[in-house]
């Protein structure tokens, strides 16, 4: 594993979570939100897995 794969990974998880928390500050649910920013998260992370297996 590069060193460049091993700082990328994880990146998803976090930007799910700071879009989460905004959008359930907006919508004053923050657990609806946080729960839907790591769900996008997971598969911006899962997505980017399976296209570095396939390069």
């Amino acid at each position: 594993m590069s060193k460049n794969k091993r700082q990328t990974e994880g990146t998803g998880i976090a930007l799910g979570l700071s879009l989460g928390l905004v959008f359930g500050i907006l919508i004053d649910n923050l657990a609806l939100g946080l729960c839907l920013g790591v769900a996008m998260g997971v598969a911006y992370d899962a997505r980017n897995r399976k296209q570095d297996k396939d390069q």
